[in-house]
């Protein structure tokens, strides 16, 4: 990644390279990049201890801060990840709650380290935002019963 490029920065407590290679394994357009060492002694690590590292998930540059305890992800930022079968949705689904991570509600989870990320499945934003309302008001309510979220329960509910 070169320097000077706009990119998304996340906070982790030390594992910034753990999580960095998760992704990487987990996503597609995903990679693990320059990792960068503390120049000196800081706040939260000593001198060549990893400060960051350069990675890319979904194709979005990142850098992953290794800036140490007191501060937490939440709900206000979460990658959204389209998907295009339940079984795309479930790999997904599956690797992020099956590594230390939990499940949230109406397709939203959380990952071993705090980050969030929506499992979404490209039908249910096609029902979300068609013309047909009243299909759109059936699978909103639907997904507001799920966790993760089930493709043909939602196209059942378009369907009416």
């Amino acid at each position: 990644m070169k320097s000077g490029k706009n990119t998304i920065c996340l906070w982790y407590e030390r594992d910034a390279v753990e999580a960095a290679k998760f992704y990487a394994a987990t996503f597609p357009d995903s990679s693990v990049g320059a990792i960068h060492r503390a120049p000196s002694d800081n706040p939260s690590c000593q001198e060549g201890d990893v400060l960051t590292v350069d990675f890319t998930v979904l194709g979005i540059p990142c850098i992953g801060l290794n800036g140490g305890p007191g501060v937490s992800h939440n709900w206000a930022f979460s990658f959204q990840v389209a998907t295009e079968t339940q079984a795309e949705t479930d790999r997904y689904w599956n690797a992020i709650v099956g590594n230390g991570g939990q499940e949230s509600q109406c397709g939203w989870c959380k990952d071993r380290w705090g980050v969030n990320w929506q499992i979404t499945p490209i039908q249910l934003t096609q029902a979300f935002t068609g013309t047909d309302r009243a299909a759109a008001k059936r699978a909103f309510e639907a997904m507001m019963l799920m966790k993760k979220i089930d493709i043909g329960l939602i196209e059942a509910a378009v369907r009416g």
